[in-house]
């Protein structure tokens, strides 16, 4: 197969930051370049706009200083405008040695946006492009609105076309820049350039607004586009870019004969660090670096995957560095839960199995979130509570926190046949429980083990939803034993742990 080349520019650190909201420090963009320039291995990488701001430019010199060093400052690029030569005193004193010359692609932005004509508009680009040329600086040309201009006003942007063919520039730069384009229509346009201007590179730009920027790619490809722009997480104006993640897993699945660099196993890892810097969260559900896309939810298909890999299609994980899990909630099945355990080392009878399963959905329809991790917590509290007959049951309980007022609690108790209602204050809301109990237990004419250790645990990962497991160590004359207690409350898993306690009493 004859495979052709593809080059990726990256355009996070300019177009990206156009996201409302979001604005790299000058160490941000620096450390997001070299990860895309070295790790991601993107072709070129567009770090800024030019003229927007001296920590613009503080940023740009310190890539470009960092680039050259390395050999590769003709992958960096900056947008710059035909502006009587204000952009290339910028680009100077940046340091940067390739600009993306933004122009007018349609008609429309010409005569209400510049109220020039054609003629006139081309001959302050070709200055602009003498100009950076005697600077040595190499040219690539913008043509904003492209995709309006192809379809309002195509005489134009072939005239535009006829004039660039006589320019010295590199590439000609189509945007889709408000986002528009059909799928038929990117292949439409773009071919009809393609096998007009065989000698021209051809770069494709496209914008989100309608939830087409992938498949815009795909057929702008198809029809013979020499690179396209691309942002990680898809950031950028309005609804953002296509997104990197998706596009490249898209294309080296559906479009075999076409050559990327990109390393796809960097591909999280950059997803993850722009999320940090532009403190915009991944969705969930976010194709290839989203957390649930390599989550299997369903039993059913936790047990696929286990007979045959039923349920496993050419989006692997592992390409992406990253692995695949099963959800734990009301939807698993046992295969689901077996599939985590084995990944802990820990093999259980059915019968286990089948009582461990049946907790995580119990907790799953209380809207729990359970871990991986919380899963041999999950293991001790059924194991245990099952081998322990309920004589003994806290029904109800109410229990209160209040700035400068003593914590408090009212209870319910079954024992045996028999209900008891009281209430106490105490120290804190467990001390306050205990204090009930102990006048329900005292009017049984019955007293307490002693507390002697009250231990809480809760999973590696810091989450504040996770499950905490209270274990609670008691002394009886010289007997010691413990107990443990599981919810996502610290004070109820305690109760829990001191209800296991009851229930073990002679």
């Amino acid at each position: 197969m004859n495979h052709r080349y593809i080059e990726i520019m990256d355009t996070t650190l300019r177009d990206g930051e156009q996201t409302s909201g979001v604005s790299f420090s000058a160490s941000e963009k620096l450390a997001l370049a070299q990860l895309l320039l070295t790790e991601v291995k993107v072709d070129r990488v567009e770090v800024a706009s030019a003229r927007v701001s001296a920590g613009e430019l503080e940023a740009v010199q310190q890539i470009t200083r960092w680039a050259a060093g390395v050999g590769l400052l003709d992958r960096v690029e900056v947008l710059t405008f035909v502006d009587g030569g204000a952009s290339l005193e910028w680009m100077q004193a940046s340091g940067a040695r390739v600009m993306n010359l933004l122009t007018k692609g349609s008609l429309n932005h010409l005569t209400h946006q510049l109220k020039k004509t054609p003629d006139i508009h081309f001959a302050d680009i070709a200055q602009t492009i003498a100009d950076a040329q005697t600077l040595g600086i190499q040219v690539n040309v913008y043509l904003e609105d492209w995709s309006n201009g192809m379809r309002n006003s195509p005489d134009y942007v072939l005239q535009f076309l006829d004039f660039l063919q006589t320019q010295p520039i590199r590439r000609v730069l189509l945007p889709d820049t408000l986002g528009v384009l059909t799928p038929a229509e990117s292949y439409t346009f773009i071919d009809q350039l393609v096998t007009r201007y065989p000698g021209m590179h051809f770069d494709f730009h496209a914008h989100n607004d309608y939830d087409l920027g992938v498949a815009n790619v795909m057929e702008a490809l198809r029809a013979g586009a020499h690179g396209i722009h691309l942002t990680v997480n898809g950031l950028g104006e309005r609804a953002g870019n296509a997104p990197l993640a998706s596009t490249i897993a898209v294309l080296r699945d559906f479009m075999p004969q076409l050559k990327l660099g990109v390393v796809e196993k960097s591909l999280y890892q950059v997803s993850k660090i722009v999320e940090t810097f532009s403190g915009l969260r991944i969705p969930d559900n976010k194709p290839v670096v989203g957390d649930n896309v390599f989550t299997q939810t369903a039993g059913i298909h936790a047990d696929g995957d286990k007979k045959n890999n039923l349920y496993f299609n050419a989006l692997l994980p592992e390409r992406f560095g990253r692995k695949r899990s099963y959800a734990l909630g009301k939807m698993s099945g046992k295969a689901n839960i077996d599939n985590n355990l084995r990944e802990l080392g820990i093999q259980l009878s059915d019968e286990d199995l089948k009582k461990v399963t049946q907790r995580v959905i119990e907790l799953g329809d209380l809207k729990e979130v359970v871990t991986r991790e919380d899963l041999p917590y999950v293991i001790a509290d059924v194991l245990n509570t099952n081998a322990i007959a309920s004589r003994v049951e806290v029904l109800n309980y109410v229990l209160t926190h209040s700035k400068d007022l003593k914590p408090s609690a009212t209870l319910r108790v079954r024992i045996d046949q028999e209900l008891f209602e009281e209430n106490a204050q105490g120290d804190g809301q467990y001390d306050a429980f205990m204090n009930a109990l102990k006048k329900v237990y005292s009017r049984k004419k019955m007293t307490l083990p002693m507390l002697t250790d009250y231990a809480v645990r809760i999973p590696t990962g810091g989450r504040t939803d996770a499950l905490c497991e209270t274990i609670i160590t008691w002394k009886v004359k010289n007997h010691e034993f413990k107990t443990r207690g599981l919810d996502s409350d610290q004070t109820v898993s305690a109760i829990k742990a001191t209800q296991k306690m009851l229930n073990t009493l002679e």
